[in-house]
């Protein structure tokens, strides 16, 4: 049976702005309006909006809230504050990721949990089947516009259409405020790209009005919608990981570097075996690389030694126009993982030289 293709709210306003439109995730998406090189270097230097209204949003809710999500995700969401976002992921009991997301503490027994949009489904029978607790769960995916307003001048460029004071929401963090008129809006400093800037959760009802209000107030700084395409690049430049390509439901949160979220001071799905696991070591770890020759690495590209012998594989890769060489990310034997380490990239038969780097590829 062919998977029916789902909608943003904004769909025809995209394709009238020339958006090619093709689909992911299960959704109608516009991957770019000029060309993927100009979008990115406008978000990187300027500012630029993203429709990620794709995008799952759970709320949990109730005196187990917390406990559920404790249960579920591998980051400590005890320690967060009203107003403060964590990233986090969720375990399988196979060792694997479910998915990763972003948790989101609005009052002591409120939470929203953003998931990846390929994800929705998957993502919401897993939480219901740890649910024994009887927190309170309601799928609000279909009912919020997302847009990502990102780059150095986001701030400047919109900020007269909220009192909220933008420079004041901290990274992973967010507020709920007035924005274009419209009340009730979040207002979240989570941003996919490394370039600054913040994500708007609207109602559907507002969606048009608020992107219009958005590319209004920041004419003057030649604000511009930006495609999948360009999104991809800026958040592989600063090493994020997608899920479906850098880690899925085989890879481990500490093959993938995820340790940093995976907090073993509670119990979660699998934590005893993740905690045996970071105690032994790893076999193979995600890297991150950038090409030494000329050549543009793309996902499922072997990655060899000198001698030849497959180490490897990359995961994400594409030409970054920030650093104008190719780029990627991928797991190697642990031996290969070190900063500065050479390795080599199969593309079209030929082995072309990359030095593992530390994340993120591109240096502040």
């Amino acid at each position: 049976m062919e998977e029916q293709i789902k909608y943003v709210p904004l769909n025809d306003l995209h394709i009238a702005l020339g958006g090619k439109m093709v689909p992911f995730a299960g959704f109608n998406m516009p991957v770019r309006y000029s060309t993927d090189t100009e979008e990115h270097l406008c978000v990187r230097n300027g500012v630029g909006v993203f429709d990620v209204s794709h995008m799952g949003e759970f709320m949990v809710e109730g005196p187990e809230a917390l406990n559920l999500i404790q249960k579920v995700t591998s980051n400590d969401a005890s320690k967060l504050v009203i107003g403060q976002a964590q990233y986090s992921c969720f375990p399988n009991e196979t060792g694997g990721i479910v998915d990763d997301l972003i948790v989101y503490k609005f009052a002591e027994e409120k939470y929203m949990l953003v998931v990846n949009a390929s994800n929705i489904e998957k993502d919401w029978a897993w939480i219901n089947k740890f649910n024994t607790m009887g927190a309170k769960l309601s799928n609000v995916s279909d009912a919020y516009s997302l847009f990502a307003v990102q780059g150095p001048k986001a701030i400047e460029a919109v900020q007269s259409l909220t009192p909220v004071n933008l420079s004041e929401v901290k990274f992973y963090h967010f507020t709920v405020g007035e924005f274009a008129g419209v009340q009730d809006v979040i207002i979240s400093g989570t941003g996919y790209t490394g370039a600054g800037g913040f994500e708007i959760y609207v109602k559907n009802a507002d969606a048009e009005h608020v992107w219009k209000a958005i590319f209004e107030a920041g004419k003057d700084f030649d604000i511009k919608p930006i495609g999948l395409g360009a999104r991809d690049t800026l958040r592989l430049e600063m090493g994020y990981c997608l899920y479906g390509n850098d880690i899925t439901d085989t890879t481990s949160p500490i093959e993938a570097g995820l340790s940093w979220i995976t907090k073993f001071t509670k119990e979660f799905t699998n934590s005893e075996a993740l905690k045996k696991q970071k105690e032994a070591g790893v076999t193979r770890k995600l890297i991150g690389f950038i090409m030494q020759e000329r050549g543009i690495p793309r996902g499922h590209y072997p990655i060899v030694d000198a001698a030849g012998e497959v180490i490897g594989e990359v995961t994400s890769g594409t030409h970054s126009p920030s650093m104008g060489v190719g780029i990627g990310m991928g797991y190697v034997k642990t031996e290969f993982s070190q900063p500065e380490t050479e390795i080599y990239i199969q593309i079209r038969n030929k082995n072309l030289k990359a030095k593992v780097e530390k994340l993120p590829l591109l240096k502040a």
